[in-house]
């Protein structure tokens, strides 16, 4: 019996904590796009203002990734994801809270966007990679990816019921309370931080994996596709529930769609990181890329109806989040999992960039033009390129200076 209760916390404790701090992190992002008519009719603010504090949040998330991973690797994840929880909680009250385009946009913008970069997934995934070897990495991300996305999903109704029944006030504010009780599942988190040699020698060690990482032509390759991943999933989790009531569709079903997305990413991220440990990645990411594009471009093709709608959301949804374990794969896969969160940190700094124009254009489009389409058409170009992108990335490749002092990918 104890050797079961030792292997289950070991194995299972981890993963669980994880996917229950990054559901309710996701959540809460996912479903800021069903604030959008709310604050900005409740406030008398534009949309571009409301997607401006999106898009600086994404933008902010994506340049503190890189530094919160440092401090991952050097003291350990878990100090970071209980600091993230707090801010986290911290910027919703704001949001809650604000009465001016100002505060408001700091507290969207800045402080949830630095608190994502400790709650999400590089900093979960980091852990996870280093307190997982190398044949069950795959698995752990994967079912960690699996219960985040379920969170999502759950996340979805509650918002829309306590917004219709509370208003969007206390339905913020109770985010930020779901976001403080996953604060102490941190400590399950615990992985093993940097070789503790010295300072001096671990930065240079560091410098040496970051400068060997840049020299590699599939990192930057990564991050070129993960910016039009960023693009596609801000703009329509952003934007999609407004374009649904433009065009006659209720709230109810725009928030369903949201829902259905969360639903299937479940579903999805499970089935793309597990294919990962025996499937070549990069050809699964440029299938997926490829496959968004089809997707994007027959929901436009075809009259929008309640069965093309909620066919779009499961297909859109079942490859909204695989690319992440993907591509945390792929970084660990070359560069080894000791400087992960760093590394991993970079690419994803990629991945919001795309999430800045793509949620920030949003707004500007639509208030020149009155319409969406131009997004559209750009999301699909952009998972075209993505495709195209990973087909010659030489993932075979593991820097050996990135390895010293660190484990095998």
């Amino acid at each position: 019996m104890t050797g079961m209760d030792d292997a289950w916390r070991r194995r299972w404790l981890p993963v669980l904590a994880g996917g229950v701090v990054m559901g309710a992190a996701l959540g809460a992002r996912n479903v800021q796009g069903l604030f959008l008519l709310p604050v900005t009719l409740d406030r008398g603010w534009s949309r571009e203002t409301f997607g401006l504090a999106l898009a600086l949040q994404n933008l902010l998330w994506g340049i503190a990734q890189p530094l919160t991973g440092m401090i991952s690797d050097r003291f350990g994840s878990a100090r970071v994801i209980f600091a993230g929880t707090l801010l986290y909680a911290l910027g919703l009250a704001m949001m809650a809270l604000s009465a001016t385009p100002g505060v408001y946009t700091f507290g969207v913008g800045v402080v949830l966007g630095v608190a994502l970069s400790g709650t999400a997934f590089g900093a979960v995934y980091g852990a996870l990679s280093r307190l997982f070897a190398a044949d069950q990495r795959s698995w752990a991300l994967s079912v960690a990816g699996m219960f985040g996305g379920l969170g999502q999903f759950c996340v979805v109704p509650l918002t829309q019921g306590m917004i219709g029944r509370f208003g969007w006030v206390t339905a913020i504010l109770v985010l930020a309370a779901v976001m403080l009780a996953s604060a102490p599942l941190a400590a399950w988190l615990r992985d093993r931080p940097m070789a503790r040699s010295g300072a001096a020698d671990s930065h240079d060690t560091l410098r040496r994996a970051v400068a060997e990482a840049f020299a590699h032509r599939g990192f930057w390759l990564l991050n070129l596709g993960f910016l039009s991943c960023g693009f596609q999933l801000a703009f329509i989790g952003a934007h999609l529930p407004a374009y649904l009531l433009d065009k006659g569709m209720s709230a109810r079903e725009a928030s369903l769609v949201l829902a259905l997305i969360a639903l299937a990413n479940t579903a999805g991220t499970f089935l793309c990181g597990y294919a990962g440990g025996f499937l070549r990645r990069k050809y699964l990411l440029s299938g997926i890329y490829f496959a968004r594009a089809g997707v994007m471009a027959l929901f436009l093709a075809l009259p929008l109806s309640p069965l093309t709608l909620y066919v779009f959301a499961f297909a859109m949804g079942f490859m909204w989040l695989g690319t992440v374990p993907l591509t945390s794969g792929i970084v660990a896969q070359m560069f080894g999992v000791r400087f992960i969160s760093t590394l991993f940190g970079f690419v994803f700094l990629g991945h919001q960039i795309g999430s800045f124009f793509g949620v920030w254009l949003g707004g500007v489009v639509f208030d020149a033009t009155h319409s969406y389409d131009l997004l559209w058409q750009g999301s699909i170009a952009l998972g075209i390129m993505a495709g195209v992108m990973h087909l010659p990335i030489d993932d075979e490749r593991v820097a050996p200076r990135a390895m010293i002092a660190g484990q095998p990918s």
